[in-house]
Formats: C-alpha cells, structure tokens, sequence
C-alpha cells in the first residue's frame, strides 16, 4: 500500500514510523509512506499556506491554492489514491472503515491545520474523517491514527493473523490478558487459564469479553453475534443492573 501524507509539518511524522510495527511493515515493503511539505506546493516568494478569514474571526485558515496543487499533483502518481482529510466534521472513524481503506492500494491523507482549511478544498476530498469528539492543534496525528489502523490490518503486517481476529471492536471489546507470575500483589490469575483446558478457557474468554463490553461499551452489543444463551446472559444482567438502581 502507497500512503502519501501532506502537511506543514513533516518532521512529525518521523517518530511515530521509526519503530516497531510500522517500522517493519515499511522495511519489508508492505508500505510505501510518502510524507510531502505542503510549503512545496506554494508559488510565492514565502511559501504562504494560510490567511485570514473572511468574515472575519480568530485564527487562520489554510488557503485553497496550495492545498488543491498538492492533491492534483500527487493524485497523478502512481495510481489511483483515496484523497482522505481529517476533520473534526468528518465521519466517524472505525474498525470498519479501517478494514474498508485497509483494501484500497493507495490513500492520500491531507492534514488540515489553524482555524481549518478553506471549503473549497472539500471538492477535492474523497472522505472527511474524524477520531472522535474533540479538537486538536491540527489533523496530523488523526491522520497517524488512521494510518496505524489501516496499516496493521495489511496481509502480513501482523505475525499472527488470530491476532486480528481475536482484537478489540470485532465487535466485542477483547477479554483481559494475564501472563507470567500467576500471582502479583496478591491477585492471582483466573484459575481456569492455568488449567489447560482451551474449550473452558474459550468460553471463559468469550464470557468475559461479554461482560466486558456490556459494562463499558453496551451500544457495541447491538452489532456482535450472539448466540441463544449469550442473548439471555446479557438480557439477565441488563434485569440485575435495572433491579439495581
């Protein structure tokens, strides 16, 4: 997969893809990231990016010219891209849009910054996607959590492809890991994982992955495949939490 990045600060993203997965998928060829200095697109003398806005207001707001050069150009490379930009009005983003984008051979990630990024460039945009309901400085870390999303669910990313299918939101939120001692400040592991009996410890997993997502993510219940008998274990604890109030 080809990711192109734009934004005035490339510097960022040296860091982040340095280590450990990411680092690998790029030295094995897995992912070709390109991050571009929008500066670079800018015909005048001082590389301007951003103006002030009309109608007045506070802050700055990144100008179309370059920001739309930058897509154009890059656009004509090496295959058709994806023209994704973050935005706190985008949609939402997801493991399944993560899976979605994950498919696509080539995603271009425009990092918006200042006050935000003139309307016009909106034209040239595939997706507005957001990481949540909240404001940062600037899209380039959203555009660093999209990539590391996507990213890791590319075939051959991951060492092990039960780590995919076993990990958080699909749907349900994952069960808790324990690893060695099997006591530690006086908590000991669940008995049943030292037990070696995979079908119980299975379904303990399953139990608590459950019970997991029914306390602190209930909504994902709407969407997880349950059987009969999980269906009345989740009905019988929604019954006990509302005896409860």
């Amino acid at each position: 997969m080809r990711l192109d990045v734009v934004t005035i600060f490339p510097e960022m993203f040296v860091s982040p893809f340095a280590a450990s997965i990411m680092r690998r998928a790029i030295d094995r060829g897995l992912v070709d990231l390109r991050v571009h200095n929008l500066r670079d697109y800018c015909h005048d003398r001082h590389r301007v990016v951003d103006d002030y806005p009309y109608g007045g207001g506070a802050g700055m707001v990144m100008r179309p010219e370059p920001a739309v050069r930058a897509i154009e150009e890059l656009k004509k490379e090496d295959g058709e891209a994806v023209v994704i930009m973050t935005s706190a009005a985008g949609e939402r983003f997801t493991q399944e849009l993560a899976a979605e984008l994950a498919a696509r051979p080539r995603l271009l990630f425009f990092c918006g910054h200042y006050e935000g990024v003139d309307e016009r460039v909106s034209a040239y945009v595939d997706r507005e996607i957001s990481i949540g309901d909240y404001v940062l400085t600037g899209g380039e870390l959203p555009a660093m959590v999209i990539i590391d999303a996507v990213v890791r669910l590319l075939p051959g990313v991951l060492g092990s492809a039960d780590s995919l299918a076993e990990e958080s939101f699909s749907p349900l939120l994952e069960y808790p890991h324990y690893t060695r001692p099997a006591e530690f400040a006086g908590r000991r592991v669940p008995e049943i994982l030292l037990s070696g009996h995979h079908r119980k410890i299975r379904e303990w997993r399953r139990r608590q992955a459950l019970w997991r997502t029914f306390c602190r993510r209930p909504e994902l219940l709407a969407a997880a495949e349950l059987t009969p008998a999980e269906e009345e274990l989740v009905a019988s604890w929604r019954r006990a939490e509302e005896e409860g109030r």
